[in-house]
């Protein structure tokens, strides 16, 4: 079938992806997902500048304001609508669980480490293991409502700063201003932009701020945003190759999984700046879905499994019982 949808094209597959060196980094895993897959095909990327991205570094992203839906994604999605992209490389947390008219997720790749890691000045004494070990006046910096959740939950006399920026700055920022302790970022991203986290736990990387410590947290000291770790490829309803493409490139557990999540996240009414969190794996051919919000009164938990075919329900199912 890709022979004949192929026989008409007389030019690349356009990848959109936004200017970022971790969403290049992405857009980049996948082309050469794409190329593997189908070497008869050419790729080439259009970077594009999202709302979201200008207002990072506008007056407009004022401490303490959170970012409404799709400021990361909206862009792009205007590239495929146009048709002058074919494809559209997300971080599936930055994509609405509520897409445009015709348009759809086509493919989910597999999931990197959805975990977190907390990253510190340098202090003295014994490394920190966990998020108890932070001193109890701390100061720790994120824009993600859930990390500041989750974070005063464990410690309710930490501090939680905004702090913006891509990956580097907000290194940059942390090893720069006294008043900080500390920062909390994804393993995922980290990893994608060729920092690491040695045994010793210090970060290393180009470009990384000297002496940073980091720890990486487990999901019982901070559950991870919804589809964090996971790259979605958005596509138009209607063209068959690159759906066709998509086929090549999916992974059913991570997608399965991710539908879970997503279908919890949208049961909750919220985006990815909503106070709660999700994690779900495959497990013996079922969907196991764990979750917590914040979003009103005390935290509430909670946990379920499904078989597979089941994954959207197990979510809402979660979200309602949150809710009540």
């Amino acid at each position: 079938m890709i022979d004949a949808l192929m026989s008409s094209l007389n030019r690349p597959i356009r990848i959109a992806t936004r200017g970022s060196a971790l969403a290049l980094a992405q857009a980049n895993l996948i082309r050469a997902q794409c190329r593997a897959a189908l070497p008869q095909l050419e790729f080439e990327l259009r970077i594009l500048k999202t709302t979201g991205d200008k207002l990072q570094t506008a007056s407009l992203a004022k401490e303490g304001q959170s970012l409404p839906k799709g400021l990361f994604t909206k862009e792009l999605e205007v590239a495929l609508l146009d048709r002058t992209a074919d494809l559209a490389v997300h971080s599936l947390k930055d994509l609405p669980t509520e897409l445009p008219a015709g348009l759809a997720l086509g493919a989910v790749s597999a999931r990197a480490d959805v975990r977190d890691v907390l990253i510190c000045r340098p202090r003295g004494g014994a490394p920190l293991a966990a998020l108890r070990d932070l001193p109890e006046d701390a100061a720790v910096a994120t824009s993600s409502t859930r990390r500041k959740a989750q974070l005063l939950a464990c410690k309710p006399r930490l501090r939680v700063p905004d702090i913006r920026g891509n990956v580097l700055t907000r290194l940059q920022k942390l090893a720069a201003d006294p008043e900080l302790d500390g920062t909390i970022l994804a393993l995922a991203g980290l990893s994608r932009l060729g920092y690491l986290v040695t045994p010793e736990g210090v970060l290393t990387g180009e470009g990384v701020p000297n002496g940073l410590r980091a720890v990486v947290l487990e999901l019982e000291e901070m559950l991870p945003c919804v589809g964090q770790g996971a790259i979605g490829i958005e596509i138009r309803q209607d063209d068959a190759l690159p759906r066709e493409i998509c086929e090549r490139l999916k992974d059913e557990d991570t997608l399965t999984a991710v539908v879970a999540e997503r279908a919890f996240l949208a049961g909750m009414g919220g985006g990815c700046q909503s106070p709660v969190a999700a994690y779900a794996r495959i497990h013996a051919g079922q969907v196991e879905l764990r979750a917590v919000s914040f979003a009103s009164g005390p935290v509430r938990r909670a946990r379920g499994s499904r078989p597979v075919s089941q994954a959207a329900a197990l979510g809402d199912s979660l979200a309602r019982e949150l809710k009540m």
